[in-house]
């Protein structure tokens, strides 16, 4: 009896870890095909329709936005035929677009389900079925894992009727690439979801990337659907919702610009005389009342004006172009230094005298149209104080969603004119208002110094997207440094700039406006020397190689040597590259290598360029001194990236004997490693390999380990990793 309940105990426990083992592979997406109608005439458009299923708290990268940011932008690659020809690029439909303080870029990506559709034109008649290649990546905010993902698809069978047409642009010879697709962070494999999951597709618009490239056979996907079937669902509201939080922090962040405009020396000694306007130039208090609100009113309504037309003028395209393209980060760089300069005093912005004294003449001519003409008057009186304030938001705007720019306007201008109806409404109010002076110069300064500092924002995300090092980390931190502290040293008054009065004495909202620039710089100081510093993660550029260090190593430390004089230089790094200064591979068979000449275990670090997670665990946990001391003096280090789209030579190209795929880059060869190794298609995961041994699961030195944030647990993970190598050296 014992000995058949020790046999059903120990089945039951290879069971459960047999599920384990399985419940590693996860398919956060799964994809089904469609075609928007199943028939055509030669020359007619359709359009191959991709619906995705996305689990639970995923989400799942679209195809319309930078493909330098990190993530993987969804790409197809197409086979190519004389039969049919792409006519545009693929468009995400109803993809929510946000900016990442990771990446420092627009994102766009799915929740719950997608849409994703491919115009073509028919031109040979006949049965047509179309096949496909995708690459795609699927993340959570949960935990950070992020799941690469590649799938065949097939639409089809179309029926083809008339006669053959002549295609209007050529097809890519075969073995030639289109327009090359973006990626977004690593996916894995997606099943095909049932025809019935088609039923909820549609053919709409939206702006994406492609890719044209010959492709290997593959299982065929879903089944199509008829037109007829094809119903759209309100997406619209979904995206909105998922919008909601940052375009109300957007909105936020205008208001309190709007507020900080009139406390320059443009606007705030208007507020009392435009309000004596409206009390004692009207026939009675309601009148007067009225003619505020009216003229709070109209200045929403020109600010608002102003940020349609931004929206309008550049378009979905336009705005997306901003808040990618090296070119327009270049000149936001430019113009938000040039504001910057004008709030310091070195020149002022005006708009030309005749254009100012036209819009007077009308203001004086009285009625509600003055009242109008009054507001437009504030307006551009005002420019050189609010105009950089509003240049300001209307670049950040271009970086975001196409409506933030009447966002920005609505809230700046919000903030901007309620002063004038609140005064209207109780005049004794003005009595309290304090007298202009100096201080107004001060705000518009301290303005001046904020505008530079986010002038290396807009520089910054250019030179991370096209790898110009032109801004590495340090000289951007001490530029930062140098501006935070010229701006304490001008609060106390130690310097003064062209329009400032006499200090004669230092008031306790300067001193409190110094201690707070002071501060932000002592807080700055310590990254120089590596310090993650959290509270910026969104504004400066990520860990690399850093101009200072400190005694003894650490996270800004220069590379070490290689563990063993007979291990070769790695290969790939002249583009990537370990953290704080950790010497290793990003090839796992030259890494063995070079363990096995050092008598060391293996540290495998499988992860990806727009792994998240992956970049918290070596801010916080690899930076730990007992941590770095392990990885260097320990072990071999190996970083394995998943979605490096770095292309392998061909004598190394394979094909999988897991999904039957050839394996072309750096990135497919590394995923495929974890996955038929390991089981495991999430990042970051971490493995300690004997070099002796294969590289699975059964020959792991302790149970690999995902993302873990305890340093103390890491460190046993390492130590028990590093006594289970010497067990093994010691019996062999």
């Amino acid at each position: 009896m014992l000995r058949r309940s020790s046999f059903l105990f120990s089945l039951l426990l290879i069971v459960l870890l047999s599920l384990g083992a399985t419940a590693q592979v996860l398919q956060p997406t799964k994809l089904s095909t469609a075609l928007s109608k199943p028939t055509a005439k030669v020359g007619e458009e359709l359009d191959l329709i991709v619906t995705a299923r996305i689990d639970d708290k995923w989400h799942l990268y679209a195809t319309d936005f930078d493909p330098d940011l990190g993530p993987t932008v969804f790409t197809f690659t197409f086979a190519k035929s004389p039969a049919y020809e792409l006519v545009g690029k693929p468009k995400s439909i109803g993809a929510t677009k946000h900016y990442d303080d990771i990446f420092k870029g627009n994102v766009t990506y799915f929740e719950k389900t997608g849409r994703i559709t491919q115009r073509i034109r028919v031109l040979q008649p006949g049965p047509l079925t179309i096949k496909a290649e995708t690459e795609f990546q699927s993340c959570t905010d949960v935990d950070g894992r992020c799941i690469p993902g590649e799938e065949s698809l097939s639409f089809g069978p179309i029926e083809v009727t008339g006669t053959a047409a002549a295609p209007a642009t050529p097809a890519p010879a075969k073995g030639s690439t289109g327009t090359v697709v973006p990626a977004a962070t690593p996916a894995t494999a997606t099943s095909t979801a049932s025809a019935a999951d088609t039923a909820a597709t549609t053919a709409a618009a939206a702006a994406t990337t492609t890719a044209v490239a010959p492709i290997t056979e593959a299982a065929p996907a879903a089944a199509t659907a008829p037109a007829a079937a094809l119903a759209a669902p309100a997406t619209a509201a979904a995206a909105a919702s998922s919008q909601g939080g940052s375009l109300w922090g957007f909105a936020l962040l205008a208001f309190i610009s709007g507020l900080g405009a009139l406390l320059t020396p443009c606007v705030f000694p208007l507020i009392p005389m435009t309000v004596s306007i409206f009390t004692k130039g009207s026939a009675n208090r309601q009148q007067g009342i009225l003619k505020a609100v009216f003229y709070g009113l109209s200045i929403v309504f020109i600010y608002v004006v102003v940020g349609l037309l931004t929206t309008v003028l550049l378009g979905a395209d336009g705005l997306n172009l901003i808040s990618t393209h090296w070119l327009p980060n270049l000149i936001f760089f430019v113009v938000f230094v040039v504001f910057g300069l004008s709030f310091l005093g070195l020149f002022e912005i005006t708009l030309p005298h005749g254009m100012v004294n036209k819009i007077d003449a009308q203001a004086d001519k009285g009625g509600w149209g003055g009242v109008f003409f009054m507001a437009l008057t504030l307006v551009v009186v005002s420019f050189s104080c609010t105009g950089p304030i509003v240049g300001s938001i209307l670049a950040m705007a271009a970086q975001g969603e196409r409506i933030q720019p009447v966002i920005g306007m609505l809230g700046f201008s919000l903030a901007f004119a309620l002063p004038f109806m609140l005064f209207a409404l109780f005049p004794t109010w003005l009595k309290g208002l304090p007298s202009s002076g100096g201080w107004l110069n001060t705000v518009k300064v301290t303005l001046g110094f904020v505008e530079l500092m986010l002038a290396l924002k807009f520089l910054s995300m250019a030179d991370l997207a096209y790898h110009w090092n032109l801004l590495p980390r340090d000289l951007y931190l001490v530029l930062w440094i140098a501006l935070s502290g010229l701006l304490g040293v001008y609060l106390l008054g130690h310097f003064k700039l062209s329009h400032d009065s006499d200090l004669t004495h230092l008031s306790v909202g300067r001193l409190l406006m110094a201690v707070l620039a002071f501060s932000f710089m002592t807080y700055l100081i310590p990254g120089l020397f590596g310090a993650p510093l959290p509270l910026l993660a969104g504004y400066l550029p990520p860990q690399s190689r850093s101009d200072f260090s400190v005694a003894g190593g650490g996270a800004a430390a220069v590379p070490t040597s290689l563990p063993s004089a007979q291990c070769e230089a790695p290969r790939y790094a002249d583009f990537l590259e370990l953290p704080h200064g950790l010497s290793g591979y990003f090839d796992l068979e030259q890494a063995k290598r070079c363990a096995k000449a050092a008598n060391k275990p293996l540290f495998i670090d499988f992860t990806g360029h727009a792994c998240v997670n992956c970049r918290k665990m070596e801010a916080t946990v690899w930076s730990d001194p007992r941590v770095l001391k392990r990885l260097r003096e320990d072990y071999v280090v190996v970083a394995l990236y998943v979605d490096d789209k770095q292309e392998l030579p061909r004598n190394e190209w394979y094909t999988s004997a897991h999904d039957h795929k050839e394996k072309t880059t750096l990135g497919k060869k590394n995923a495929d490693l974890q996955l038929t190794g390991f089981n495991v298609n999430a990042q970051p995961y971490y493995v300690l390999l004997d070099p002796n041994s294969p590289a699975d699961l059964s020959h792991t030195l302790a149970t690999p380990v995902a993302y873990e944030d305890n340093v103390s647990n890491f460190v046993k993970f390492l130590d028990a990793g590093l006594a289970r190598y010497k067990q093994q050296v010691a019996a062999r």
